[in-house]
C-alpha cells in the first residue's frame, strides 16, 4: 500500500478523534504542570524533597519542551515572591500590582524580574549549573518550545498547532495568572499569614496542588500542600508514588499538632513551642472557638442600637475576620472606626480582642528568652480562665494540652 503524504499533512502519524486530542491536550499540560510544582516548586525552590537525578532530569527536560523556562529563573522570582511577599518587591502581588495586572500580565511581570541579575543572584542559588543546563536549556531555551511545535505536528497533523498553542498557555494563565493573582486575592484561609495568600479550591487538581496556595504560604518548605481532611493535593499524591519507586526522598512536610490526653495545671516549655509552631492553628482555634461570644456582644450591641443608641456594629463574620487575621496588617479607615466603636461599647469584646493581639506577641518577641515567654504565656492562660468569658477560658484550658 502506498505512502499516503496527503492523509500524513492532514492528520499526522496519530490520527485521533476530537475528545482524543482534548485528552492528549490534557494530559500533557498536566504533565507540565507536574513538573512545576513537583520539581521547579517543591524540589527546587523549597527543597522540600529530593527527587532521582533521573526523574529530575525528564522534568527539566519537559519544561524545556513545553515551557522554554530556565529553572534558575522560575526558582529565584519564586522565593523572592516568598521574601519579599504583598510588598512592593515582591515580583507580581496583586495587593500592590492590582489583579487584573497580575492576571493578565503575569508573564510580563515573570520576564521583567527574570532581567533581575542580582535578584537571579541572590535568590537563585542551589539550582542545576551542569553541562547540559548551560549548554542546552539555558543557550537554546526557546528551540525546545519549537521542537515540540515539530513533534506536534508530526503526530497529529494541524491541530497539533491547536494543542502546542494551549501548552504555551497554560503555564502563563494556570501559573502566573490564577495562582500568582486569584492565589493572592480570592479564595479561603485557613492560616492566619501575614500575607493574602488564600486557598482557591480544597481540590487541588487541575493546577498540581498549587490551588492549596495558604497552606503553602504557612508551611512553605513543605512537599505536601493539603492540610485539612476534605483537601487533595495531587501533586502530594504523585511525590507518594515516586517516593514508592525510589525515585524521591521527602524531606519535609507541615508539622502535626499534638494534643495530650491529659489538662495541664499550666504551660511548660512543651506548651510554648507547640503555640509557636502551630501559631496559624492557634489563632484559627482561638477565631472559632470565641465567635459565639463575639455573636452574642455582637447582638445585644445592636439591640442597644435599636433602641437609639448611635453605634456602628460590624458582622460576626467580619469580627472573626480580624480575630484570625494577622493583627500587625493595617485596616481601612472605615474598619478601624467600626471595630473601635465596637471595642468601645462591649468590655467583652475589648478582653476578646486584646488577648488575641496578645497572643501574637509570643511569636512576635523573638528577642526575649524561652523562660520569658513561657511566663507570659501563663500570665495569659491565668488571666483568660479569670475573665469570665467562657469559650476564653475553654480556649485556654485546650491551650494548655498543646504538644
Amino acid at each position: 500500500m502506498p505512502f499516503d503524504f496527503l492523509s500524513l499533512a492532514a492528520h499526522g502519524l496519530m490520527p485521533l478523534s476530537w475528545w482524543g486530542y482534548f485528552v492528549v491536550a490534557l494530559v500533557m499540560t498536566h504533565v507540565t504542570i507536574a513538573c512545576v510544582t513537583i520539581f521547579l516548586h517543591r524540589a527546587q525552590a523549597h527543597r522540600a524533597l529530593d527527587l532521582h537525578p533521573a526523574i529530575s532530569h525528564f522534568f527539566r527536560f519537559w519544561l524545556w519542551l513545553t515551557t522554554g523556562m530556565l529553572t534558575k529563573e522560575w526558582v529565584a522570582i519564586h522565593r523572592k515572591h516568598h521574601a519579599k511577599v504583598e510588598t512592593d518587591e515582591d515580583p507580581h502581588s496583586p495587593q500592590t500590582r492590582g489583579i487584573n495586572t497580575v492576571f493578565w500580565q503575569g508573564t510580563e511581570l515573570y520576564r521583567a524580574e527574570a532581567k533581575n541579575l542580582e535578584a537571579m543572584d541572590k535568590y537563585g542559588r542551589g539550582t542545576p549549573d551542569d553541562w547540559i543546563e548551560r549548554n542546552l536549556y539555558t543557550r537554546f531555551g526557546w528551540q525546545g518550545v519549537g521542537l515540540m511545535l515539530m513533534v506536534n505536528l508530526t503526530l497529529f497533523g494541524p491541530i497539533g498547532a491547536t494543542i502546542w498553542a494551549v501548552q504555551m498557555m497554560w503555564i502563563p494563565i494556570t501559573a502566573a495568572g490564577v495562582i500568582n493573582g486569584i492565589g493572592h486575592y480570592w479564595g479561603y484561609r485557613n492560616f492566619a499569614c501575614a500575607d493574602a495568600s488564600t486557598n482557591i479550591v480544597p481540590w487541588g487538581i487541575l493546577i498540581g496542588g498549587e490551588e492549596l496556595h495558604n497552606n503553602h504560604h504557612a508551611y512553605g518548605t513543605s512537599a505536601k500542600l493539603s492540610s485539612r481532611w476534605y483537601e487533595f493535593d495531587i501533586g502530594w499524591m504523585y511525590i507518594r508514588m515516586l517516593e514508592s519507586l525510589g525515585l524521591a526522598q521527602v524531606r519535609k512536610v507541615a508539622p502535626r499538632l499534638k494534643v495530650d490526653p491529659d489538662a495541664k495545671a499550666q504551660p511548660d516549655h512543651t506548651t510554648l513551642q507547640a503555640v509557636i509552631t502551630h501559631r496559624y492553628a492557634v489563632v484559627s482555634t482561638y477565631a472559632r472557638t470565641l465567635k459565639a461570644a463575639c455573636a452574642a456582644e455582637l447582638l445585644a450591641l445592636r439591640q442597644r442600637a435599636g433602641r437609639g443608641e448611635i453605634l456602628h456594629v460590624p458582622s460576626v463574620r467580619r469580627l472573626k475576620r480580624w480575630l484570625s487575621g494577622d493583627p500587625t496588617s493595617p485596616l481601612h479607615e472605615r474598619e478601624r472606626e467600626t471595630l473601635a466603636h465596637a471595642l468601645e461599647n462591649s468590655k467583652a469584646l475589648q478582653t476578646i480582642y486584646a488577648m488575641r493581639q496578645e497572643l501574637n506577641g509570643l511569636w512576635e518577641r523573638s528577642t526575649e528568652s524561652s523562660e520569658q515567654l513561657l511566663i507570659r504565656l501563663q500570665d495569659w492562660c491565668r488571666r483568660a480562665e479569670s475573665s469570665g468569658i467562657a469559650p476564653l477560658a475553654q480556649f485556654s484550658v485546650q491551650l494548655k494540652r498543646y504538644a
